[in-house]
């Protein structure tokens, strides 16, 4: 249903490169080559063991599934685990279609042959969570429809695969997700016996399957991609893998009945919404929360799924690409989602956008400010969804800073799930981020590595997205025995270069205070008179100056510092390149203000790399408190400056 010869020759008449790029993948899967995250390929012997990490040297042991401890077990589960999803199997029926050539169809089914025979229902590490059955059940369903008509495909091997994927779907909808657990797990869970029962509908128990996992789908869509389209994970990443889940079993619905919920589609649609708006025209990959890279099915070669690129998937089963839209390349996947006609979706989404790139998401809590070539995000949203927030960092009022297309400031990203446990501790403490840590501690308590136990409650004061202002405070402190409420007051106004950030602190006794501003690893950090300064190839690109009210600053700079962790930045799972992460020190009594100005340099004013700069570019910052107003004055490249507010007043 939804592979077949006569799209496979249109596909590879419109995508050639891309069809070149999957038959040389299909390739090195014939030969046993596999490669994932940012580990080196293997090559695997035959018949794959498909316990044995040999990475790792680890062997799985063969016992039921659910007496395996795969979290304190002696190898990464998580490598395990994606080979064990298949995905490489819809790459050779791909193949096959697309060369004619049968020898890919026999390598899929031997393949899918030794994997049924070593993991039978309930036993091994591959059927330990109904999750990965989930996962898996796509990748065979979707293979199993484009070798419909090989010569390998015997009906004895086909019965043996139905009855596998009988098993994964009766074992998903029993054991799905529930509670604090109903994550993107659950709709993994649907989503695999729902393009089952659609693929295969002759199967006994299809009608209930599909019943059952589509009506529950359409409440997740709901649930897990909020009325602002962000997802509720708080979880860029996972995410765009739900959104992907659900576009799979949309299209296939669509391909059968012609239509599908529409709360499918319409969260598919407010998703698509709210990442075009975070990531704008020109904007580097945005990151926050978790990302372990994961597919929701893999039908084109791509590493990782980049969110330009899934916003090309959507904007093709949507078939209705507004004019002004984001860029997004065409893969694989794209074309073979993609509707004859476009999908009608009524709905009315909370996200408010301006004319020049703005936006907030109110429910997700997203800010987005932005004015030429200068991009600010501020998270002013919940922890993370339900109440382990499994995927979400402890980053409440996190900043992240783009000019001219690249990353100044950001996320440090995911680090580890289980390989290294420090690097996981690290990616997710408050430290990390871009935002205040006091006295040491993160702002939500942790539980374990996917657990919070206590959850940082985010209000948001002012949003004034013409004005250029984002003001919100978190209440993670009041825990303490001196309790701590902080307040981030982002003042970006289009009519100036400079970006004020205030960090108020309000509350009783002495505290230590860390601002931290982590940065791209391509970014060199000097010190500049009471601030930093930072370079990329020699060139300065941004400068930071810090002042508090009736204290002293230290600053401090940390890169690639193993002991604490800090100074790294992570873009692929149990990988990290060192990154600079200058920070602004403070310890005094409470209440006060830290005031930060961020300079980004333009490029037509950056001076060269060998140009004479003066100590700074940001002289004489100030700020003062006195009877709840706030005064912060500085002078710049472009002359003086002076902003003051009232430290009480509120705008919703």
């Amino acid at each position: 249903m939804l592979f077949g010869k006569t799209r496979a020759e249109e596909i590879a008449d419109r995508l050639p490169l891309q069809v070149e790029a999957l038959i040389r993948a299909a390739e090195r899967t014939c030969e046993n080559r596999f490669e994932f995250f940012a580990d080196p390929e293997v090559r695997l012997d035959t018949p794959i063991d498909w316990w044995s990490d040999p990475l790792r040297g680890v062997q799985w042991p063969s016992k039921p599934a659910h007496r395996i401890d795969h979290r304190g077990g002696p190898g990464d589960p998580k490598w395990i685990w994606e080979l064990n999803r298949l995905q490489h199997l819809p790459w050779l029926a791909s193949a096959r279609m697309f060369t004619g050539e049968e020898r890919f169809a026999t390598v899929a089914l031997s393949q899918l042959d030794s994997w049924i025979v070593r993991n039978p229902p309930g036993w091994g590490i591959a059927w330990r969570g109904a999750f990965e059955a989930g996962i898996r059940s796509i990748s065979v369903a979707l293979t199993l429809d484009g070798l419909r008509d090989a010569q390998a495909l015997t009906e004895a091997r086909f019965a043996r695969a139905v009855r596998m994927l009988a098993a994964g779907a009766e074992r998903c909808l029993q054991d799905r997700s529930r509670f604090s657990s109903a994550n993107n797990h659950l709709v993994g869970e649907l989503a695999g016996p729902a393009i089952v029962a659609l693929l295969l509908p002759e199967l006994r128990h299809a009608a209930r399957w599909e019943a059952d996992a589509v009506a529950a789908l359409a409440v997740e869509a709901d649930r897990q991609i909020l009325p602002d389209g962000a997802g509720a994970e708080q979880a860029l990443g996972y995410q765009v893998f739900v959104v992907e889940l659900l576009t799979v079993v949309a299209a296939v619905l669509f391909r059968r009945y012609g239509h599908a919920p529409d709360r499918l589609t319409a969260a598919i649609f407010r998703s698509r919404e709210y990442l075009e708006a975070v990531i704008g025209e020109c904007d580097p990959e945005p990151h926050y929360g978790d990302d372990d890279q994961g597919f929701a099915v893999r039908l084109g070669p791509e590493p990782r799924r980049t969110v330009r690129e899934h916003l090309g998937i959507v904007d093709a089963f949507l078939a209705d690409r507004p004019a002004g839209a984001v860029e997004s390349p065409e893969s694989l996947t794209a074309a073979w989602l993609s509707s004859a006609r476009p999908v009608k979706v009524r709905e009315q989404i909370t996200l408010r956008t301006t004319a020049a790139g703005s936006a907030f998401a109110p429910d997700g809590g997203m800010a987005v400010l932005r004015s030429g070539p200068r991009t600010i995000l501020m998270d002013v949203g919940a922890l993370g969804y339900l109440s382990i927030a499994a995927h979400g960092h402890s980053d409440a009022l996190a900043v992240s800073l783009n000019f001219a297309g690249e990353s100044l400031i950001g996320d440090p990203g995911t680090g580890s799930y289980y390989r290294n446990p420090e690097w996981r501790e690290a990616h997710r403490s408050t430290r990390a981020h871009a935002t205040a840590c006091v006295d040491g501690l993160d702002q939500s308590v942790r539980g374990g590595p996917f657990l919070w136990m206590r959850h940082a409650q985010v209000r948001v004061r002012e949003i004034d997205l013409l004005g250029g202002i984002v003001d919100a405070e978190h209440d993670g402190y009041r825990r303490l025995p001196a309790p701590v409420v902080h307040r981030r007051r982002v003042m970006a106004p289009p009519t100036l270069k400079s970006v004020l950030v205030l960090d108020l602190f309000t509350g009783r006794g002495r505290h230590d205070v860390h601002v931290s501003w982590p940065m791209a690893p391509d970014l060199e950090v000097e010190p500049a008179g009471a601030g930093h300064r930072a370079r990329r190839r020699g060139v300065p690109v941004l400068e930071l100056a810090y002042a508090v009210s009736g204290g002293v600053v230290t600053t401090e700079a940390v890169r690639g510092d193993d002991d604490s962790a800090l100074g790294w930045w992570s873009r692929e799972l149990e990988h990290r390149v060192p990154a600079w992460a200058p920070s602004v020190r403070c310890h005094a009594d409470l209440p006060f203000v830290c005031a930060t100005v961020l300079l980004p340099f333009p490029e037509s004013r950056a001076p060269g790399p060998h140009a004479v700069l003066p100590a700074r570019s940001i002289a004489d910052l100030r700020v003062d408190v006195e009877e709840g107003r706030v005064q912060v004055e500085w002078i710049d490249l472009d002359g003086p400056h002076r902003v003051a507010f009232e430290m009480d007043r509120v705008r919703t």
